[in-house]
């Protein structure tokens, strides 16, 4: 069993507006569309990990998250950091998970097809981290094993889950997509407006 995991709990605060709400299409916005990548692409389930309930933000990507038929997580921490949310995710996993695979809500270009790819290499490989590369680069979504949940858990990680990945690599399994989203960072009003452009 391969559990999704999109990391929406930032405040959004370059971007001026809920990154997870912003419409990536006409059809989706960036949390719709990560949603349906990762259950279409394989995931068993998919969890969202969204920021503090007294933030108005937070409960109305909440919502969003139900209305996706994906499960919400509360990241209770006001500035909490990636791994932070990460670490929630871990904690709630089922024990049948061999595996999660994670993104930011900030890569909204990801395909369905790069998540299969990654979920079929760690099948056959049992690798302890998974990675997509286009152009020589890692991207995003990344697969972590369970035997490495442990270490995400530790203290401490100067680098979040990088720093884990970093350790891994001489095991870690880098498998070669053919999507430039992986690389695709949106994270300022410039970023957003160069990506409706595409």
């Amino acid at each position: 069993m391969i559990i999704g995991v999109v990391l929406a709990a930032g405040r959004s605060q370059r971007m001026g507006a809920p990154k997870p709400l912003l419409a990536v299409d006409e059809q989706e916005n960036f949390l719709e569309h990560l949603i349906a990548a990762l259950r279409d692409g394989g995931c068993h389930d998919v969890c969202v990990v969204v920021g503090p309930e007294h933030d108005a933000a937070a409960r109305e990507i909440g919502e969003a998250v139900w209305d996706a038929g994906a499960h919400r997580l509360i990241n209770p921490l006001t500035d909490a950091q990636q791994v932070d949310s990460l670490r929630v995710a871990i904690r709630s996993l089922p024990l049948e998970a061999e595996a999660l695979i994670e993104t930011p809500v900030d890569f909204p270009r990801i395909q369905a097809a790069t998540v299969r790819t990654v979920i079929d290499a760690f099948g056959h490989s049992r690798a302890p981290v998974v990675v997509p590369t286009y152009g020589g680069r890692h991207g995003h979504p990344t697969l972590f094993a369970r035997s490495v949940w442990p270490e995400l858990l530790a203290e401490p990680l100067p680098e979040g889950a990088r720093t884990v990945v970093h350790a891994h690599q001489s095991d870690l399994l880098e498998v070669t997509v053919e999507d430039a989203g992986i690389l695709l960072d949106v994270d300022t009003p410039e970023d957003y407006t160069r990506l409706m452009q595409e």
